[in-house]
């Protein structure tokens, strides 16, 4: 093993080293090997001498080398339990003698071997064997040979001992193993809070420590341990009085070495005293007699006593007496701190105050000792109050400061002290300072701290002995309920009832002093740490005297009030004293670091306290009021906080100052109140209450900071009361009317702005209240239905509704102030808003109260109201109960009639369409179980209105139409909705214009909205109770109102004249007023019969109303103003065409409405003014929409009836405007409305033949010459011989004299109006019949065909008649219209003929050839006689005339290549004419005579040119088959000959000009048009058909037809002798021409071959 081998290597190193001198202990080193070979292990060289033997012989020798060696052997052999105890004497007597040598290791290796002795199991005995080894530790520690650091391992070595004998001792006597006391003097942490708590945990471990096996009681008998345990203590103690020890044979020690041993001794080894008598009698007679004579000051001490360090032990070693054997050691106790408080008050060095200080600081932060001493003293009738008195002596050392010279600087230090203890740094007197004045200055400083960390150690103490009697049950925890009657008899309680009635003046004071002088942020943390405790120690042990006292003091603190004198901070009444003082409050308020730290104390106090505060909330609140001011202070600020000590920075975030941290607080703590007990929250709202009472006296009539402080404190209780009240809605009932009185008492003040408040935080609390989950679970509307439901409801519930809702009431009834009345309606109407579907029980009072503002004269209480009852009637009808509706029906009413302003009357009227609405909702509950039929029941009027209920307005079945709205019955719905109609009846015979025809309008509109749900007999009661007599009551006011002009509201003066403001012209006067009530009332009616007619005309006598209605319709257009007569017959046309198309619209009553427009155009020319007119244009156009929404029901005598209303209406217009077409330019109004329903009035298929009379009638509407007409009886003629028609045409037609039907129902003098209806002053009515002529063609295009061939001649005629007013009026745009129209026709119908008509529809030959006819003489005259000519006119644009010339190529270019080239079926000699007619437009450049062709302008060339052009084109022949047809072979051939004639003249004029003009040139006109020819010419190729009507000789003719490649130029031989002569014309250009022509003529004949082959 390896404790073997290491002894083996030992005794080698020994042999070697004895070899040369020591041979007998070389021999015996070897022999020691050998002998150790044979041994196994410690326990065998234990029994063998030889090995121990060896080394002790070595030592022996007294050789520095070898004593090493064997003294290094010996310290393994003992540590290895390898020596017999039998040795130990040997051993003992050898170390001695090697501690007298002098060598310092061998001294250091005695002494280690000393050590290791003690802890091995050679541990002495015998009192012989321990004084020696004791002996030897002191020898060396005394030796003035010694070095320092044998002394110093000496002194250690003999602590150890001494430890080790009394371990040995515990162990011995079967005492508690582990911890026997607190371990001496221990360090302190960095706060005093610190130190109470480690103190706590100590006391508890001693206290838990384990006492199995070890004596219950104190013994005498002890063992030999014990012994010699009692003889080192007592020679201890001897040395320790600077005696000789007579057991250790030591004459002296140093004291303080000795004491410092008795020290640890007694700190360390408690339970030896406390167990063993003859230790506690050592204790008590020997150590405390040292103690008590060592500790006097009495006499100048000398020598050591006198010494600091000295004066610490003996110091330490009474606070040890104190702290751990002062129950049984009770006098001596009471002498040592009495002893010591009263070195406080001598005039002894500052060192040694501050050593005592010291120690009763630690006595102060220990709780378990504090208790003690406090149980044991104070609490003792007997004994000196030793705790009291250490309280006092310190708290003087505290207020000492106030008298020193220095305190300023001392305070200073005394705040960096405690930096540095928070900081880890620890200050003591050892510390070296740089001068005496400077340690002068830090021992005072040092002195102050520790008497302020044992004050603040004895309020720690106490919060902590508080708290574990609440912990044990003795007291009620804060968080409970307060119980002022309940009594605390737990001893813990009992206790810190005590101490707190016995300390907390000295304590407050002390504190409250150096808090004040103190501007440090550690010692202020710690000081106000203290406050906390204590107070919070106080409010749980009910203390209210100091309770209140500290609370004063602390909120003296929070915030800084200039001028305030330093006063004694203990007040023994919870009535605040700072009212006087917050009025000297600056403006400017810096809240400093300890002013705010003091607010988080505050803050701490409050939510810890709030259950058992009671009336000491006045206290907190005054000061948080003051808070709440410099919060919202402009000119509040905090001073920048160091980082020096965390718990007084800012946030860590940086973002929020701590103004914003301390608002934070202060609402948290109201906010907590939900937390609290109901009792605690009572005190602290009647607390509340108290301070706004107390600030409330002296705000009504002065101004100024002072009054400004006050309004804010009341605010900030104000505010408070609310948050309190939101943070209880889940028991508000105890609190409510302690809330709600007060504010109801700040309603009252005269101070305004009290006043405004006070509304607002009523008006906030309502609203929380009914916002609170309690009224948001039970919805009055989710508990609609039976009584038995509402008999369920919370009857608490109830209560707190009516108590929530009740101060308005009251509020607005008791007072005559408007502001606070105003304020009242302003709050219910947010209660309204935000909350009215949770009301139920309070309408009735609601509605009273809103009744009566009805009636006020005051606007803005009258505007309230009603925002208020709008607020009801949109939205909280469904939660109001059924007996309140009929309330809100008579209050708005009430609304709707008062005079105050007009809009809330208007806006009122409105809300009752709003309960109509409402009510009408359940109508169709119980609808089948009344004996009247309603809309939707009777069968046959659903089908007639088929599908007036839209589906939005289909009701839903009943048991689910309207969940929500109270269960009332029909018979009361029927009431309250008749009830609403005769109330908005009322209304409609208000004398303000604008309220009744609002309640026209929504009587009318209700009606029309919910008329499906109204049954029968409803609906009978509605029409000859409101609706008819409405009507009747309007036109009677109309008739006798007055017409006299009205005057507007006086605005002011200027020059002496009153200023009246503008009335329009159309509501001036009372009848025009009643005249737009009228007018409403008609809409209304029409919007009924629109939608409810079918069901109304099944009513009894309804006919009779309706006869009526037309009457009054026909009597307000001939003598009522135009708005009334409009409406009159909007009313009319209204209810036809919204019926017509569903067949539900009878024909007599369609009749009816005819024969009132008929009636009404007939007397229209008895009055001819504006309003005539309007009216005339109003029927025009509903004629046409009546038409086209009834055409089905029209029949020919009802066509013809429409037509004669319109032609009434034509000639009317035309007749009374003149000149309207020529002073303003555009048709008349009338007119424009005819051209609009014309397209409209197309007769249906069941009267087909009214087109003709339709289209005949149009016709005498254009400009018409006398002999333009042919006469119609030949064409009727001609039809009837004719079989193309069929009969039933024929027949229609030969009913028509004159083939145009009779207008029978016109008047003779309507029909005196044709003659003079075309002209005007001898002006044609152009303009009418350019507007009238692309509807004509567009109806003629519409037309059923045979109606449309039988008028077709017709159409063309007029059309070509208006063609030919371009020389009448060239700058008008009648013929342009019809050029246009005559275009469409040819393009549409006339090219058609053989493609459209069919065998029984094509017109028969004569209808086609006079179509032709008429056709060629429109082309023949417009083409001749009006296009290509130069007609003056002065206005025309170049832009109108290149439009004119373009009209004009179109019309040649349809002609050209559209009729002329299509397959038509037109005879040859209507083709002949059209190409005659081509040919003379193209003759009209070269027959004029040259003089006249230089003046003819451009465009009559071109269009010679074009139509020369279309010759070309319609002789020519491309090759193609698919578009030459027998049409077009025709023309060709009659073209090509046309052509060929105009060619040659035009050939030989040119020679004949040319030669007449001599050297001058030809007009450049006549040149481009030989050219032209010349080029086209040679271009032209004809088809063979063609050319077989040129003139050739036979035998040419016949040789060029066996040519089959060269007969497509034959033309060229007609004009071959034309060519001849103009060879030697002297035109350049025209020569080449003519050369190209005769190669082609020589091509054509062959005579290229015969010149090859004569060549």
């Amino acid at each position: 093993m390896a404790f073997m081998a290491v002894l083996e290597s030992d005794l080698r190193a020994l042999s070697a080293e004895a070899r040369r001198r020591y041979p007998a202990v070389k021999d015996a080193a070897e022999h020691a090997i050998l002998k150790l070979r044979t041994l196994s292990g410690p326990s065998e060289i234990a029994l063998n001498e030889d090995i121990l033997r060896i080394f002790l012989m070595a030592c022996e020798v007294r050789t520095v080398k070898l004593s090493v060696i064997g003294l290094s052997c010996l310290q393994k052999l003992i540590s290895h339990d390898a020596v017999a105890p039998s040795a130990l004497k040997q051993i003992l007597s050898t170390l001695k003698d090697h501690a007298e040598m002098a060598d310092e290791t061998l001294q250091l290796k005695t002494l280690q071997t000393i050590l290791i002795i003690f802890q091995s199991r050679l541990h002495p005995e015998t009192e012989a064997n321990m004084a020696q080894a004791l002996y030897i530790c002191l020898r060396l520690l005394e030796h003035s040979r010694s070095s320092d650091s044998v002394r110093n391992t000496a002194a250690a070595t003999f602590r150890q001992a001494v430890a080790l004998v009394f371990d040995h001792v515990v162990h011995a006597e079967s005492l508690p193993a582990g911890k026997f006391g607190f371990g001496g003097y221990t360090s302190r942490s960095s706060s005093v809070t610190g130190d109470v708590n480690r103190s706590i945990n100590n006391s508890e471990s001693l206290g838990h420590e384990p006492t199995s096996g070890g004596p219950s009681r104190m013994r005498e008998i002890i063992t030999t341990a014990g012994k010699l345990g009692l003889r080192l203590l007592e020679d201890l103690t001897a040395l320790a009085a600077g005696g000789s020890a007579i057991w250790l044979r030591v004459n002296s020690v140093q004291r303080i070495f000795a004491l410092d041993i008795l020290e640890f001794v007694l700190a360390n080894y408690v339970v030896i005293f406390k167990t063993l008598v003859p230790y506690d009698q050592v204790l008590r007679h020997q150590i405390c007699s040292l103690l008590m004579t060592s500790l006097r000051t009495n006499t100048e001490l000398e020598g050591e006593a006198g010494e600091p360090s000295f004066r610490r032990l003996v110091l330490r070693s009474v606070a040890h007496i104190i702290r751990l054997y002062s129950s049984s050691l009770v006098t001596e106790s009471e002498v040592f701190l009495s002893m010591l408080v009263k070195v406080t008050f001598l005039d002894l060095p500052l060192w040694h105050r501050i050593l005592v200080l010291e120690i009763l600081r630690g006595f102060c932060v220990e709780a378990r000792t504090l208790r003690i001493l406090f149980q044991n003293f104070d609490m003792h009738p007997k004994n000196t109050n030793v705790v009291e008195g250490m309280v006092k002596a310190l708290a003087r050392v505290v207020s000492n400061v106030q008298v020193q010279e220095t305190s300023e600087e001392s305070l200073a230090a005394v705040a960096g002290m405690f930096s540095s203890k928070a900081k880890g740094v620890e200050w003591s007197l050892d510390n070296e300072a740089s001068n005496a004045a400077g340690v002068l200055l830090a021992s005072e400083a040092h002195s102050i701290s520790l008497a302020v960390e044992g004050l603040l150690g004895v309020v720690f103490t106490v919060a902590t002995l508080t708290d574990e009697a609440v912990d044990d049950g003795e007291i009620e925890s804060p968080r409970y309920e307060y119980d002022p009657a309940a009594k605390s008899t737990g001893k813990t309680a009992v206790l810190c009832i005590a101490m707190v009635d016995s300390l907390w003046l000295t304590i407050l004071d002390a504190l409250s002093l150096i808090l004040s002088r103190s501007q440090g942020e550690a010692i202020v943390l710690e000081i106000l740490k203290g406050y906390q405790a204590f107070t919070q120690a106080c409010g749980v042990l009910h203390a209210v005297e100091p309770l209140n006292s500290f609370l004063a003091s602390l909120c003296k603190f929070t915030i800084n009030f200039p001028n305030e004198a330093e006063r004694r901070s203990a007040v023994h009444s919870p009535i605040p004293k700072r009212s006087e003082s917050l009025s000297e409050q600056r403006e400017n308020i810096v809240l400093t670091p300890k002013n705010v730290q003091a607010l988080r104390t505050l803050f701490n106090i409050a939510h810890r306290l709030h259950n058992v505060l009671g009336p000491s909330w006045v206290l907190v609140l005054e000061t948080l009021a003051a808070l709440d001011r410099a919060i919202h202070s402009p000119y509040a600020t905090t001073q920048e906080v160091s980082t020096a000590v965390p718990k007084l920075t800012r946030e860590s975030s940086g973002q929020y100052s701590d103004f914003h941290i301390l608002s934070s607080l202060n609402s948290q703590l109201f906010e907590s109140s939900a937390l609290m007990h109901i009792s605690a929250v009572k005190s602290l709202l009647s607390a509340l209450r108290q301070l706004s009472h107390q600030c409330m006296s002296g705000t009504s009539g002065s101004f100024g900071p002072a009054v400004s402080q006050k309004i804010g404190s009341i605010s900030f209780s104000v505010e408070r009361m609310i948050s309190i009240l939101v943070n209880n809605l889940h028991r508000v009932e105890p609190l409510w009317d302690l809330v709600v009185d007060h504010f109801l008492e700040l309603a009252e003040n005269s101070n305004q702005h009290l006043r405004n408040m006070a509304l607002d935080a009523l008006d906030q609390s309502i609203s929380a209240v009914l916002a609170s989950e309690r009224f948001q679970d039970n919805v009055p509307s989710r508990m609609r239905g039976t009584s038995h439901d509402m008999e369920n409801r919370s009857k608490e519930l109830r209560l707190l509704e009516c108590s929530v809702i009740s101060p308005l009431r009251v509020l607005y009834f008791s007072t005559q102030s408007i502001d606070v009345r105003t304020g009242s309606l302003k709050i219910l109407l947010h209660v309204l808003e935000r909350h009215g579907e949770k009301l139920y029980d309070s309408w009735a009072n609601i509605l009273e109260m809103l009744r009566s503002v009805a009636d006020a004269p005051e606007k803005e209480l009258v505007t309230l109201g009603f925002q208020s009852l709008r607020v009801i009637m949109n939205d909280g009808l469904t939660s109001i109960p059924a007996d309140c509706l009929q309330v809100c029906v008579d209050v708005t009413g009430a609304y709707s009639a008062q005079k105050t302003e007009l809009n809330i009357s208007l806006t009122a009227v409105g809300l009752l369409w709003t309960t109509t609405d409402f009510i009408a909702k359940g109508l169709l509950h119980g609808l089948a179980e009344e004996n009247g039929t309603s809309v939707l029941d009777t069968n046959s009027s659903v089908k007639q209105m088929d599908g007036v209920l839209k589906e939005k307005e289909t009701p839903e079945l009943p048991d689910k139409a309207d969940d929500k709205a109270p269960k009332i019955n029909i018979i009361d719905r029927d009431s309250l909705l008749f009830s609403v109609f005769s109330l908005l009846q009322r209304l409609g015979s208000d004398e303000r214009p604008e309220v009744r025809n609002a309640a026209v309008r929504t009587l009318f509109q209700t009606l029309g909205s919910h008329g499906q749900k109204l049954s029968k007999s409803m609906w009978e009661d509605c029409l000859w109770k409101y609706v008819f007599p409405a009507l009747d009551h309007a036109s009677h006011k109309v008739a006798t109102s007055s017409k006299d002009e009205w005057h507007g509201k006086e605005l002011g003066t200027r020059g002496g004249k009153a200023v009246h403001m503008l009335i329009h012209h159309s509501r001036n006067t009372a009848q025009k007023q009643w005249d737009e009530t009228l007018v409403l009332v008609l809409g209304g009616i029409a919007r009924l019969l629109r939608s409810f007619f079918p069901f109304i005309s099944s009513l009894p006598n309804f006919w009779s109303g309706w006869e009526s209605l037309v009457l009054f319709v026909k009597n307000s257009i001939v003598n009522g103003s135009k708005e009334v007569a409009i409406a009159g017959i909007s009313c009319l046309q209204t209810t036809a065409i919204s019926h017509c198309p569903k067949g539900n619209l009878p024909m007599a009553y369609l009749n009816s409405i005819l024969d009132v427009y008929e009636y009404a155009i007939q007397k229209s020319p008895s009055y001819s003014d504006n309003a005539a007119s309007k009216v005339k244009q109003e029927i025009l156009h509903g004629l046409g929409e009546l038409y086209v929404h009834s055409q089905r029901m029209f029949n020919d005598r009802m066509f013809t009836q429409l037509l004669g209303i319109v032609d009434m209406g034509v000639k009317q217009a035309l007749l009374m405007h003149e000149n309207f077409e020529t002073e303003f330019g555009h048709v008349p109004p009338e007119l424009r409305i005819i051209l609009e329903i014309l397209p409209q009035i197309q007769p249906s298929e069941n009267i087909s033949s009214m087109w003709l009379v339709l289209l005949r009638e149009l016709l005498e509407y254009l400009p018409r010459s006398d002999s333009s007409l042919q006469s119609e009886d030949d064409e009727v003629k001609q039809l009837n011989s004719t079989d193309s028609f069929p009969d039933n045409i024929i027949g229609k037609k030969n009913k028509m004299p004159n083939g145009s039907a009779s207008i029978s129902p016109k008047s003779g003098k309507a029909a005196s109006l044709d003659s003079s209806a075309m002209a005007v002053g001898g002006i044609p009515s152009y303009l009418f019949a350019e507007k009238l002529i692309p509807v004509l063609v567009d109806l003629f295009l519409q037309a059923p065909t045979v109606q449309k061939y039988i008028i077709f001649p017709e159409i063309i005629q007029n059309l070509g008649r208006c063609m030919t007013t371009r020389r009448e009026c060239p700058d008008g745009s009648l013929w342009r219209v019809a050029v246009d129209g005559f275009n469409h026709i040819l393009i549409d119908e006339v090219c058609k003929f053989p493609v459209n008509c069919g065998s029984d529809s094509k017109p028969s030959r004569p209808a086609r050839l006079r179509i032709w006819k008429e056709v060629a003489d429109v082309y023949e005259i417009f083409l001749v006689g009006y296009c290509g000519r130069a007609i003056p006119s002065n206005s025309l644009s170049p832009e109108a005339l290149r439009a004119d010339e373009a009209l004009e190529m179109n019309i040649l270019n349809i002609l050209g290549d559209k009729v002329l080239k299509l397959p038509v079926d037109a005879p040859s000699d209507i083709l002949q004419r059209l190409v005659s007619t081509m040919d003379r437009c193209a003759s009209r450049t070269c027959s004029l005579p040259l003089e006249t062709v230089e003046l003819m302008p451009s465009h009559c060339s071109r269009f010679s040119l074009t139509c020369l052009q279309k010759l070309f084109s319609l002789s020519s022949y491309d090759g193609g088959a698919s578009d030459w047809n027998l049409t077009r072979s025709e023309v060709s051939k009659i073209s090509i000959m046309v052509l060929m004639t105009r060619c040659d003249y035009i050939l030989s004029r040119f020679l004949i000009d040319e030669n007449d003009l001599g050297e001058r040139a030809l007009p450049a006109v006549r040149l481009e048009e030989i050219i032209y020819v010349l080029k086209e010419l040679a271009r032209l190729v004809i088809h063979p058909e063609t050319a077989s009507v040129l003139p050739l000789h036979p035998y040419l003719r016949s040789g060029l037809s066996e040519q089959e490649n060269c007969n497509k130029h034959q033309h060229l031989l007609v004009l071959f002798p034309s060519f001849c002569e103009l060879v030697i014309t002297r035109e350049p250009r025209v020569r080449e021409l003519v050369q190209v022509l005769l190669r082609l003529i020589t091509r054509e004949l062959m005579l290229e071959k015969v010149g090859t082959l004569a060549s």
